[in-house]
């Protein structure tokens, strides 16, 4: 029965995707079922081997550290300002981002981020069938994060198409940024945070492949990438405030999410009964079933994936913890798969906001595809979902 309810979901998965293809006669078929296949190897050595289990353990063990690390400088700053055995959100989830930042801005000034960005991007142009730039751009998105990864590339913005434009914000959406990956470790296992990882990388590239299909050639695919001398204290200032106004921006959508969704639970709680929540968790209880969750948990399932969607990741992991103990532990597994991405509304602001700030035309660009980018990316999550409930 696990097996049919994942042939169904792949191919709703591929049907919804094959429906708004921009041109289907050039859809690579090869390439998709290759990384397919490496989705499926990736998430069995992940999920189900003593190999993959220790490498989770080991990135698990190091964001520990590296959150102890920051711990001691948001205890130095802000000690004594929450109540004992409290865990304020903002200080002990949102405030690490800052020194994550650090550890990355670190690398790139030392040109190790750059190095292995660029030869990852071009192992995987080798079987993704697109270009060097779209791969590169994808491995940068996991490292940078949806809205910064444009500066790297920022010279070839006007002089993208607007096909290779929609790819590379695909990439962007469907991924997350390193810097908030300890947030999400303190939120969800860290295996799940790990497995999404890599699954949204090749999911991000295959539901490209589908919707947005196109040759690159030679000539054309060129990567610049964008750098800035400075000095090494003068990076460790910027990505020490970059850090920060991401934890500050993060923590500022939060609060007027929780607030607005509070309010329109209450509204329509007294107008039809049941929260605005409840509702789009029936909306979204048939993907819940189609990812692998069992029926009796679709709604539940379907309340937190849909409210990533109409907000953000953290607000539904917030929400998951809230419920969890009523979930099986399988179902909590897809559905915090699900939820490790920048896939949501607001996002199709922060990136058209990025890419206009970089370049006034392509900006617009992206805003007029802004819901089929979306789409996209919502495809890529429910992808992931469904290979990681195969295998849990």
């Amino acid at each position: 029965m696990k097996y049919a309810i994942f042939l169904a979901g792949l191919a709703a998965v591929f049907l919804l995707a094959f429906l708004v293809s921009n041109d289907r006669k050039k859809i690579k078929y090869k390439p998709i079922l290759i990384m397919l296949v490496l989705q499926f190897i990736f998430t069995y050595l992940l999920l189900n081997t003593t190999v993959g289990l220790t490498v989770i353990k080991g990135i698990s063990a190091l964001f520990e550290k590296l959150l102890g690390y920051a711990a001691d400088g948001v205890n130095f700053v802000f000690g004594g300002l929450a109540n004992e055995a409290s865990m304020p959100f903002f200080l002990n989830v949102l405030l690490p981002i800052v020194f994550i930042s650090v550890l990355i801005g670190i690398a790139q000034h030392f040109k190790i981020l750059p190095f292995i960005i660029k030869y990852i991007g071009l192992g995987l142009s080798k079987v993704n069938g697109l270009g060097k730039l779209e791969s590169y751009n994808a491995v940068a998105s996991a490292v940078f994060g949806q809205s910064e990864v444009f500066i790297s590339v920022k010279k070839l913005l006007g002089h993208l198409p607007k096909h290779r434009l929609y790819t590379l914000c695909t990439s962007a959406m469907s991924t997350v940024s390193a810097s908030i990956l300890g947030a999400y470790m303190t939120m969800i296992d860290p295996k799940y945070v790990i497995t999404a990882l890599v699954l949204n990388l090749f999911g991000g590239f295959i539901i490209a492949n589908i919707i947005n299909p196109y040759e690159v050639k030679d000539d054309e695919d060129i990567i610049e990438i964008e750098e800035e001398k400075q000095t090494f204290f003068e990076m460790l200032g910027e990505y020490i405030m970059d850090g920060f106004k991401v934890a500050v921006i993060v923590g500022a959508m939060l609060l007027g999410f929780v607030a607005l969704i509070s309010m329109i639970n209450d509204v329509f709680n007294m107008a039809f009964g049941m929260t605005f929540q409840t509702m789009l968790g029936y909306v979204f209880a048939p993907i819940a079933f189609l990812v692998g969750i069992p029926w009796a948990e679709a709604v539940s399932a379907g309340t937190i994936m849909a409210t990533k969607l109409v907000s953000n990741e953290f607000v539904a992991m917030m929400d998951l913890g809230k419920v969890s103990e009523g979930m099986s532990e399988r179902t909590i597994g897809i559905v915090s798969v699900f939820l490790v991405s920048f896939a949501n509304f607001s996002s199709i602001g922060i990136i058209t906001g990025a890419v206009k700030g970089l370049h006034e035309e392509q900006g617009n660009a992206v805003a007029r595809f802004g819901l089929k980018l979306l789409y996209g990316a919502t495809l890529v999550s429910i992808l992931s979902a469904a290979i990681a409930g195969l295998f849990l």
